[in-house]
């Protein structure tokens, strides 16, 4: 095989010069990077969507049920502090930060790929709302995810951006690692 096999190729980055900046650059990259992941989980064969290459035994659909439910936990359950149905249900334990307890990533074998597409799209949309709403110097509410020194909604975005970015760089491995066996 020949040639960048990479998922994240920069195509629809926002661009240089738009005159983008504040709220409005932060959900245009949140958009590009979201993009971005579920494109390169929906151009991989069926079996390779549930298909683990990887050590830690994480597949391209368990990965982007992940990023749905933490952007969800960021901005919807975080920084507007409105409950979320199952906002762990990403993991196959309830506390997946407690040392010790074997958690991992999982989705069920009837959830499909589109579904969460479309699920992490509407996320997108409700983020973008936020962003549109609220200055980048509201603290998010206290009382859903945080009770003390509530971060900013322009933390949140540095953290939820980062995150994106670590598992594109992962998402990108999966593939390529996919593409050469």
């Amino acid at each position: 095989m020949s040639g960048d096999q990479r998922v994240a190729k920069h195509v629809h980055e926002p661009v240089l010069g738009s005159g983008l900046s504040g709220a409005p650059l932060w959900s245009a990259y949140l958009d590009w990077v979201r993009s971005e992941l579920v494109r390169g989980v929906l151009d991989l064969s069926a079996d390779e969507q549930r298909e683990s290459r990887l050590a830690s035994g994480w597949t391209p659909v368990e990965l982007l049920s992940h990023v749905l439910h933490m952007e969800q936990r960021w901005f919807v359950w975080g920084f507007l502090g409105l409950p979320v149905e199952d906002p762990w249900g990403d993991w196959s334990v309830d506390e997946p930060w407690d040392e010790g307890v074997g958690g991992r990533w999982v989705v069920s074998p009837h959830v499909s790929v589109e579904a969460l597409a479309e699920r992490l799209g509407s996320i997108g949309e409700r983020t973008g709302g936020i962003l549109r709403d609220f200055p980048l110097t509201a603290r998010a509410s206290p009382g859903g995810r945080f009770s003390d020194d509530p971060p900013t909604l322009e933390w949140i975005c540095f953290h939820v951006l980062a995150e994106y970015a670590r598992h594109a760089g992962h998402l990108d491995i999966a593939v390529e690692l996919s593409t050469h066996s």
